[in-house]
């Protein structure tokens, strides 16, 4: 068990800091100290009290990252309440069913968000309230709305506080970490969500590697542009900052590549938590053009440059890094990582600091949090990835309250990812277990390692490789705008699609070749993480 308890953590950070600012809406003159922050909680927590919330209740939220969403995330664990963050990417029907299958009793959304869902249809909600300026956009009628009215909470507030809240004021509910913090309903690339019954533990032991390791800290300066109703984004861009005393600037949905270089040019992030979606898309736009026109010492200043200039670390996770990608950046010295973890472990199972990070890798476990360990391994040390320790879920949860103390039967998770350590613990990861292919001679096949090979191939967006009746083939969604400026029509990008083929195989043992390629019409589907849902594609092949 992690000895800091995690809501007394939150009540210290906003004890300690309390006239700092911890978060600005980007774009805006928006800016919470810690203060504010206390503040907006104590009036959030009186909505709930008014709404009938109790403690272990569940609270669901759902909306852009902004201060407020944050603000009622924290509100909600220091009240005593369960929190299910919901990704806004979920369409309304994925949506209500998080909403009923959680029995959440009270939603916070952004307002345009609620025009494709209904009270009337969420089986437990008695009051839904809005991100935008905490009014109540609908409720039951066993809940008077004028009573969490902005005006009326605000008038409740005053009347508690008629000095104003001090920070000695701040006295929050006891809960041990063994308790269940939030639930986080994945969006995984086989299938329907789950949702993950967190331990405060599991938080409480995040934010004490990532501050204990200095990845972020006091002076520390956030740009966040994940979503933070993913564990990632949430566990190091909000909370750690967040408990260490750090500022966090917020965007409010994943930008544009112009939007987000303007965005590190102001704000000068110290360390950047990303996915490799953005920095393959840097490398190929701004550093790929004049690879060979400047030597390693220049492009490191250049792409720290683009990231403001101050940058510590970017610590990459989420999906595999492009090989090119990471050897290039490795070539150049750029101070880069990668990590791994999983919604699972809240999310961190390993990580290394970018001056001994290994190429390949995805750093060690965290000594004294994490063990992993290889399952069944073949004769090549490839097996199941298996993990225990402190961040590990209590399991999924089955909607019901008997399920809120769930505990794992079993010590070690199976992550269902293939890998090897080698010998001096660093984690590689091969690839999912369920979409791993059995060559004709027993051979494992890897399709993302060959995915990785044609998507740095030209005119290739991105790929997604599959078997056909015993065949490997790929389907590929072209780089139309790279066609477009090569004035390359339908069949001469098939003409260089069987180009790439070749290309590819070359790179490739006999029992990984491809027999075909095929164009696909449009992006693939991906998870709010940006992994392909393979699981949509296999009946493309048939088509």
């Amino acid at each position: 068990m992690v000895q800091e308890n995690f809501i007394n953590t939150i009540t210290s950070s906003l004890v300690n800091n309390w006239s700092k600012p911890a978060f600005t809406d980007y774009g805006t003159e928006h800016t919470m100290t810690y203060g504010d922050v206390a503040n907006q909680i104590a009036k959030l927590h009186l909505i709930m009290r008014e709404v009938g919330i109790k403690p272990t209740d569940r609270v669901a939220l759902m909306g852009r990252n902004n201060s407020n969403w944050v603000t009622t995330y924290l509100a909600t664990i220091t009240y005593g309440a369960i929190v299910v963050p919901i990704l806004q990417d979920f369409n309304s029907y994925d949506t209500l069913h998080i909403i009923n299958h959680s029995g959440s009793k009270l939603l916070f959304l952004t307002d345009l968000l609620y025009d494709n869902l209904d009270i009337h249809q969420m089986s437990e909600v008695r009051a839904v309230i809005s991100l935008t300026d905490f009014h109540p956009i609908a409720t039951v009628p066993a809940v008077e709305t004028e009573n969490i009215l902005p005006e009326a909470i605000l008038k409740r507030f005053e009347a508690l506080y008629p000095n104003g809240l001090q920070p000695d004021d701040i006295h929050y509910i006891h809960r041990s970490n063994e308790e269940v913090g939030s639930i986080n309903y994945t969006s995984g690339t086989t299938g329907f969500s789950k949702g993950v019954l967190t331990p405060l533990n599991a938080l409480a032991g995040n934010v004490k590697f990532c501050s204990e390791n200095h990845v972020v800290y006091p002076e520390s300066r956030q740009l966040v542009h994940l979503p933070l109703a993913h564990s990632f984004g949430c566990a190091f861009d909000f909370l750690t900052s967040f408990c260490v005393g750090a500022h966090a600037w917020y965007m409010g949905r994943m930008p544009s590549a112009r939007i987000l270089l303007q965005a590190f040019a102001e704000v000068k992030p110290t360390c950047v938590f990303t996915v490799p979606l953005i920095i393959e898309k840097l490398y190929k736009q701004i550093i790929l053009p004049h690879k060979n026109d400047i030597s390693p010492t220049k492009a490191r200043q250049i792409l720290i440059d683009l990231f403001g200039g101050q940058l510590d670390e970017v610590i990459i996770g989420g999906a595999p890094l492009n090989d090119e990608v990471a050897q290039y950046l490795t070539d150049i010295k750029f101070p880069y990582t990668v990590g791994y973890g999983m919604t699972e472990c809240a999310p961190l199972i390993a990580y290394c600091k970018a001056n001994v990070y290994r190429l390949g890798s995805c750093g060690k476990e965290l000594p004294g949090l994490m063990k992993v360990k290889v399952d069944h391994p073949n004769k090549d040390g490839i097996g199941e990835l298996i993990v225990s320790g402190e961040h590990i879920m209590y399991g999924y949860y089955e909607g019901s309250n008997e399920s809120l103390n769930l505990r794992t039967t079993d010590e070690w998770f199976r992550t269902g990812d293939l890998g090897y350590i080698d010998e001096d613990g660093y984690i590689y990861i091969k690839g999912r277990c369920k979409t791993m292919i059995l060559g004709p001679n027993g051979q494992n096949i890897y399709p993302e390692e060959i995915e990785a090979k044609l998507n740095n191939l030209p005119y290739v967006a991105e790929s997604l490789v599959l078997e056909q009746e015993g065949r490997l083939v790929a389907l590929v969604y072209p780089d139309l705008k790279a066609a477009d400026d090569a004035h390359l029509n339908h069949e001469m990008l098939e003409q260089m699609m069987e180009r790439n083929r070749k290309i590819v195989n070359a790179r490739l043992a006999r029992y990984e070749q491809l027999q075909r390629i095929s164009l696909f019409p449009r992006e693939f589907e991906k998870t709010p993480k940006k992994n392909i849902k393979r699981f949509l594609y296999t009946y493309a092949l048939t088509k």
